[in-house]
């Protein structure tokens, strides 16, 4: 028998995850793709003004509240160079997210992942490849079956 391919496979095709290092805001330390080992990974890119990226970070908060991190990451990607200045230690406590946050470095990681818009969510396999890509319009169902579909896989 040969290798089975997934019909996800066979969609996108599987492409290592570019790597990167971001600071998180409220600390001091930077976080690496590299801290991701043989987890599966949900990043996100959004910003504060739009409001697909406002629908999409609430719904990402429940998630990061009930999920089990010994088997998942999730980081979530403020896209600076399509944000005005915002005060995002702000934002972040007056909102009550915990979940952790990068600063981009203008668009440089959200280029890297060849985003179209705001939000994008990522999901990586533990080889750290892409799996999943959802855009704007993507309900957290729709994210949450790609999730499922990795954690199983």
């Amino acid at each position: 028998m040969g290798h089975h391919i997934s019909f996800f496979e066979r969609m996108i095709g599987l492409r290592k995850a570019p790597e990167f290092s971001l600071p998180m805001v409220n600390s001091e330390k930077n976080w690496s793709l590299q801290n991701a080992n043989k987890k599966v990974t949900m990043i996100s890119f959004w910003t504060s003004w739009c409001p697909d990226s406002k629908r999409d970070i609430e719904a990402k908060q429940s998630l990061f509240q009930s999920m089990e991190t010994d088997k998942m990451e999730m980081v979530m990607i403020h896209v600076t160079g399509r944000d005005p200045e915002v005060d995002l230690a702000s934002f972040l406590s007056e909102n009550g997210y915990t979940f952790p946050v990068l600063k981009d470095d203008g668009t440089k990681v959200y280029d890297l992942y060849q985003c179209m818009g705001v939000p994008t969510t990522v999901l990586l396999n533990e080889k750290k490849e892409v799996a999943f890509m959802y855009h704007d319009k993507a309900t957290i169902m729709d994210i949450m079956n790609g999730v499922g579909a990795l954690l199983e896989g």
